[in-house]
């Protein structure tokens, strides 16, 4: 039980690295969002792929499905780099994952899955704590630009989320995915010039963002989730927010004032009230 925990524990923090990371590379500079963004596909996609090879597998899934798995990756993708080029990591991340939780408790709700009166209050909550950050008020000051792309970022997260449990081998449909995702994307960072001005340490970052905390950190979670219920494997993920937030002002000196820490509790809670819910 200490081992899943303590994997559990590891892959949340891979996921909340990526925000680190990039906002790291591409907020100072040292690359540019195209770049890092083609770096960290590429990055991910080799490793993914050389694990389906030692697991004696191809990375591949049918036609459809890679269609909609790799053109949602190549959103997330591109608004997630794009987005730290003025956002925080904390921020980022607490937007990136209310949007996500938006975009699949709106799809449950259109395919007919009635969400209940705390579901609805639960949504609610966070929608309103996302709000309160966003809303230009006192010291804290969003750039829309950023968070719209952020916000782009989620729904392509939460649209691959959910086409991703339709995936009859997740790693090897992962695999596919990067790598078709990473065809779509490399010749765009080439014809925009997205690796002019690179640094030596912009692409570190984006390598270890694709290759370890992408790369290994989704095969990571692949090989615990079977060992944790739906309700838990959701819950958990509560944590990737604070984990970026607190990181993020210690490693990067990012603000960490009242408004953001009251908005980030409320989308947590929001959320966590919609989880348990639907497990009641």
């Amino acid at each position: 039980m200490l081992r899943l925990a303590a994997l559990v524990v590891l892959v949340m923090a891979a996921f909340a690295a990526n925000s680190l990371l990039t906002r790291a590379a591409v907020g100072a500079g040292a690359v540019t969002a195209l770049g890092f963004a083609g770096l960290r596909l590429a990055a991910g996609a080799a490793v993914l792929w050389l694990i389906c090879v030692l697991r004696g597998q191809r990375p591949r899934q049918g036609a459809r499905m890679t269609l909609l798995g790799a053109g949602s990756l190549t959103v997330y993708m591109l608004g997630f780099s794009l987005a730290y080029r003025s956002l925080d990591a904390g921020l980022g991340a607490l937007i990136l994952f209310g949007v996500v939780q938006i975009t699949m408790f709106a799809w449950g709700a259109l395919r007919g899955q009635a969400p209940v009166p705390w579901q609805w209050g639960g949504a609610g909550l966070a929608f309103s704590g996302l709000a309160y950050v966003l809303w230009p008020a006192g010291g804290l000051q969003v750039p829309l630009t950023g968070a719209a792309l952020m916000a782009a970022a989620g729904a392509g997260w939460g649209v691959y989320s959910l086409a991703g449990r339709q995936a009859a081998d997740p790693l090897a449909a992962t695999a596919a995915n990067f790598l078709w995702s990473a065809v779509l994307v490399l010749p765009l960072v080439l014809l925009a010039d997205g690796l002019a001005g690179m640094t030596a340490y912009g692409a570190l970052m984006a390598a270890l963002s694709g290759a370890v905390t992408s790369g290994l950190g989704y095969a990571l979670w692949y090989r615990v989730l079977p060992q944790l219920d739906a309700s838990l494997a959701a819950t958990v993920q509560l944590s990737v927010p604070v984990i970026a937030l607190l990181a993020g002002a210690l490693l990067l000196q990012e603000p960490l004032g009242a408004r953001l820490m009251l908005g980030t509790l409320m989308v947590l809670a929001g959320i966590f009230i919609v989880i348990r819910a639907a497990q009641r």
